[in-house]
């Protein structure tokens, strides 16, 4: 039994090692203390590799790492990550990024709690120099305050509860919900930003890209109330740090409780300097129930994609197959079998690919176009093309994407089109689901048809003359080819015959067609 190479380049909890360890199909590698530059060596078999914050996934890396199918990063944040360049490879990257949810939430509210009691430093003034002096430690309750979340997501939203329960006025921003995700709630929802400038506490869950970083300024902080409080256990940068250290040393920020940093370890920070921060070295994550449940689901998430199953919670694919309605994954597999379809019809040198739709799946444009682009491509470029890079290859090949949306109604509910214009010429292709699974062409360059894209078909254009159906039947006949159906539809310019077959059709009798005085066209194609 041939094994699943899978390199553990990072420290997880030992649950997640003793799958690894356990599993028969997989060769477990623990590479957690191995040096970083010959840990580029141990990687060059690893066909999955598991890493944490501690291993840049960056050129050098995939360079080395040959034979890669999948990253797992363990954990929430990938920043470490270059996802461009897994995406070029073909490498598919995922992250853990539910496993640590309660974990950054409590963390969150400790937090909020250290900055608006003092907590941390009324400790230190009695353990560390025994001073008894309540008088200096009088804080500030949460009941009552107006607290600001930015970003609704896992974490946000189970902070917001928690807020609510502390029986304080909690408000949220986050473009990319629908308002009511808040509000049904009790939350309430707002779409400008400066609502959230006006709360009493404000505290970030965020990724960190390039709408999010620096979101936090010396502009925005300025609109604040004086006294406010901020809170990031999500990713350092999302409030400008220079800006930060400048309001907290001057007092517009009363305090702020900081977990993350740009650079980590951050030992030498000027935030440390200051009277009035509290500070975790990033231990969002830093429980020991998170830390089992980040390294399981990590280990589980490696063999499943080790065995090519399943690739959860994949960061560059182009469509997240659990979060579709199920009436949309029947039209990407059609789309996609439609556009390999075509590039069998006309082998010739791809030079643009359009997909069309009607109907409700034209939402999904963007995913049906990578999918008629795997389609298209796969004739040529085999195994070297997947979900991942196959805009990255079209583009290296100079072939033009584009997906655009019916502008008239053919009548169906929903209609896919995939058409590619070749240095040969144009071929278009159009399909439809009936009763929610049953996949159907019925459009072949403008000759109306009914054909499952499945199995041998030899696809023929010809003269509509008398006999060709004879003479077609005869050729195979000879050649020992069964015909399983034979679908036929007539236009203007001639007529089109789908001709399915139990045997494979070899180009003897491929040549044999094309000699007949009525053929215009003959090609062979397997789905």
């Amino acid at each position: 039994m041939s094994k699943h190479t899978i390199v553990v380049c990072d420290h997880i909890h030992e649950d997640g090692l003793n799958i690894l360890q356990n599993t028969e199909d997989v060769n477990y590698v623990y590479a957690a203390d191995v040096d970083k530059t010959e840990l580029l060596n141990v990687i060059k078999d690893a066909e999955v590799v598991i890493t944490r914050s501690s291993t840049d996934v960056d050129e050098k890396f995939l360079d080395a790492a040959q034979n890669l199918k999948a990253i797992i990063r363990a954990g929430v944040g990938y920043d470490n990550v270059d996802i461009e360049g897994c995406s070029k490879r073909g490498i598919i990257a995922m992250n853990v990024p539910t496993a640590n949810t309660i974990a950054a939430v409590e963390l969150t509210m400790a937090h909020m709690l250290s900055c608006m009691r003092k907590f941390p430093y009324a400790h230190n003034q009695l353990k560390q120099d025994r001073i008894w002096k309540r008088e200096d430690w009088y804080g500030n309750e949460l009941y009552g305050k107006k607290l600001g979340v930015i970003g609704f997501g896992n974490i946000g939203h189970r902070v917001a509860l928690r807020a609510k329960s502390f029986e304080m006025d909690v408000v949220t921003y986050d473009p990319y919900i629908p308002s009511t995700k808040a509000t049904d709630l009790g939350i309430s929802y707002t779409t400008n930003f400066d609502d959230i400038l006006d709360c009493d506490i404000i505290t970030i869950h965020t990724p960190k890209n390039q709408e999010t970083l620096d979101m936090i300024g010396e502009e925005q902080i300025a609109k604040m109330k004086d006294g406010v409080i901020l809170i990031n256990c999500a990713r350092g940068g999302l409030y400008n740090e220079e800006a930060l250290y400048n309001n907290l040393k001057s007092g517009k920020i009363a305090m702020a409780g900081i977990d993350v940093f740009i650079k980590e370890p951050a030992t030498d920070h000027p935030l440390l300097d200051l009277p009035n921060v509290t500070v975790t070295a990033h231990l969002g994550a830093n429980t020991k129930e998170s830390q089992k449940k980040i390294a399981t689901q990590a280990a589980e998430n490696a063999i499943e994609s080790a065995r090519g199953i399943a690739y959860p919670n994949a960061l560059n694919l182009p469509i997240d197959e659990s979060k579709i309605p199920t009436f949309v994954k029947p039209y990407i597999e059609l789309t996609q079998k439609m556009a390999f379809l075509i590039a069998q019809n006309d082998k010739s040198e791809i030079r643009s690919i359009n997909v069309s739709a009607e109907g409700q799946i034209s939402e999904y444009l963007d995913s049906l176009q990578t999918f008629a682009t795997v389609g298209a491509l796969s004739v040529s470029s085999g195994d070297e093309i997947n979900y991942v890079n196959a805009n990255f290859i079209a583009e290296e090949k100079g072939i033009e994407l584009t997906a655009s949306e019916f502008s008239a109604h053919s009548g169906y509910q929903n209609k896919v089109s995939v058409k590619i214009t070749t240095s040969n010429g144009v071929q278009t292709i159009c399909g439809t689901v009936f009763n929610e699974d049953v996949q159907r062409i019925i459009d072949i360059n403008n000759f109306s048809l009914d054909i499952e894209p499945k199995g041998k078909m030899i696809i023929m254009r010809n003269n509509d003359v008398p006999g060709v159906i004879g003479q077609v039947g005869s050729i195979l006949a000879q050649n020992n080819i069964n015909i399983a159906d034979f679908r036929l539809s007539r236009g203007k310019d001639g007529a089109l015959a789908v001709i399915l077959v139990d045997e494979k059709v070899c180009s003897n009798t491929i040549s044999k067609l094309e000699e007949l005085e009525a053929a215009i066209s003959v090609s062979y194609a397997e789905i």
